[in-house]
């Protein structure tokens, strides 16, 4: 996902994308150069695995520091909490009814970036929250999907901006 214009996302994602470019920095930087070292010290570069599997990782953080720098710097950061009203939007969270299974479930819109299926926060560009976008309570939402069109009852829509979870040590 790179290239030019802004990238929506809520507070929590750029917390979480400028943790990570820092742990890149700070120590996987380092810990990749001292293991090229260690390669390297083992002689023959040409047939030295070790050594060419560590340059590819190299490689791969360097990359995906680029893509952090690119995306933070292109960060259009909306706060869910500062919002309101009661159209879906983006950062809103959604209790929605599935008319057909008669289950409640909630989602989260949030940029592609942060987008997570375990904790049900969704891309806003996904199928789900397009149909969503723009909703109120009691609206109907159809929603192709692979498996046919469902209905979703818009039940509550409510702004907030969950704080992180500890970042995993390691």
């Amino acid at each position: 996902m790179s290239g030019s214009g802004n990238i929506p996302m809520t507070p929590s994602g750029l917390r979480k994308l400028k943790a990570e470019l820092k742990h890149l920095q700070t120590v996987e930087r380092g810990k990749i150069s001292r293991e090229i070292e260690v390669a390297r010290a083992h002689g023959d570069l040409r047939e030295n695995a070790e050594y060419h599997a560590a340059k590819e990782k190299q490689s791969h953080i360097e990359g995906r520091i680029l893509d952090l720098n690119d995306w933070i710097a292109r960060a259009e950061v909306i706060d869910p909490s500062k919002l309101g009203g009661e159209k879906v939007v983006f950062g809103a969270t959604v209790d929605l009814l599935d008319v057909e299974s008669d289950k409640t479930v909630t989602y989260r819109l949030v940029g592609e970036l942060e987008a997570d299926l375990k904790k049900r926060w969704i891309a806003v560009t996904s199928p789900v929250a397009r149909a969503l976008i723009g909703k109120k309570v009691g609206d109907i939402a159809t929603v192709q999907s692979p498996g046919g069109t469902r209905e979703y009852e818009v039940q509550e829509v409510r702004f907030e901006d969950p704080q992180d979870e500890a970042p995993a040590e390691g």
